[in-house]
């Protein structure tokens, strides 16, 4: 039998909420892990464009690629 454990944040969660929420709590509560890991790839997107000089020239010639693989006959 194969067993799917929880994930540590899966635990926290099922503690802090071990009580029923109506439907407008649970929606503000996905609102605001959605705003807080939305601010987090935000921040990590800023570190890297420093870190590799990216510009909206970099972004305007990715727009342009035509990256695909090729396909193969078998």
């Amino acid at each position: 039998m194969n067993q799917t454990r929880l994930t540590n944040v899966q635990l926290e969660l099922l503690n802090m909420f071990s009580y029923d929420l109506d439907e407008s709590q649970i929606l503000e509560m996905k609102e605001v892990l959605a705003k807080h890991f939305a601010q987090k790839l935000t921040l990590e997107m800023g570190q890297l464009w420093e870190q590799n000089n990216w510009s909206q020239e970099t972004m305007d010639n990715w727009a342009k690629e035509h990256i695909r693989i090729p396909y193969q006959d078998k």
